[in-house]
């Protein structure tokens, strides 16, 4: 069994929280369960002290003030103490098994950098779930949502973490520039024979939206669209460099290791 941090983003998350970490306790390899308190106002920190009385796994950390959730997430894995990253979001959960699923996937392909796992949209809207493209675009949004990812902490700091970028703050999209630098760059492997993660609809979520612009419900700003694109690109070019370093430097010092290590004492 490999551990896993779990880092959880949240604001003012009472509602949904306990329902997140109560998830979280049932899956062995969570090792850690951090949430990142984002700023809130409510009575989140209380709830994870709470948490925290009743299972030592669980631990809090505080943003000085409210940031983004890409902000949070990334403050969050800086704190992991373990080599796997997951990510969940505070009104989300994990189904029974999932991240003992994901931990035996990873450590039996050693060279696999991230694995994705299904997700089950729950409570959506009539119209979007009964669409005849329902399932082609939910599988596309599965392989993009934080809280489908376990990730190697290595390889998610040599990414960058999740763009803050600010138009990524007024619309969403960082982790869609994520997964796109993640699938470009490694592959963005998931595992989609059992839903394993489990998204509560709420009015004005993110997933409401991507899928009323895929299904054809909605008609999106050509401006933002556009300025999505280009940030969501630039950082797929500077992730490809960022790596494209690491792998050069490692040619690097192989070799005057090598050659260091066969030196006389």
């Amino acid at each position: 069994m490999t551990p896993i941090s779990i880092i959880i983003p949240c604001y003012n998350g009472t509602t949904t929280l306990a329902r997140a970490l109560q998830s979280c306790l049932i899956q062995p390899e969570a090792a850690q369960i951090m949430v990142v308190d984002d700023g809130s106002t409510d009575a989140s920190a209380d709830l994870v002290a709470h948490f925290g009385r009743l299972d030592p796994r669980v631990c809090l950390l505080q943003m000085p003030c409210n940031g983004t959730p890409a902000r949070a997430r990334n403050w969050g894995a800086m704190h992991a103490d373990h080599g796997l990253l997951a990510f969940l979001d505070a009104d989300d959960e994990y189904l029974p098994g999932a991240l003992a699923v994901a931990s035996a996937f990873l450590a039996q392909n050693p060279k696999e950098v991230s694995v994705r796992l299904d997700v089950d949209y729950t409570d959506f809207p009539a119209d979007i779930l009964g669409h005849p493209d329902f399932d082609k675009h939910a599988a596309t949004l599965s392989n993009t949502v934080p809280s489908s990812l376990i990730i190697r902490r290595a390889v998610f700091a040599a990414l960058g973490g999740f763009p803050m970028t600010d138009v990524f703050r007024r619309m969403g999209g960082e982790d869609g520039a994520f997964s796109w630098a993640l699938r470009d760059i490694f592959g963005n492997r998931r595992l989609d024979d059992v839903k394993r993660v489990r998204m509560h609809y709420h009015a004005g979520i993110h997933a409401e939206r991507y899928f009323r612009i895929a299904l054809g419900f909605q008609t999106p700003d050509p401006a933002d669209v556009a300025e999505a694109f280009h940030f969501s690109r630039q950082f797929l070019d500077t992730a490809r460099a960022g790596i494209e370093q690491l792998r050069t430097a490692s040619v690097v010092v192989e070799p005057a290791a090598s050659a260091h290590s066969n030196q006389p004492a």
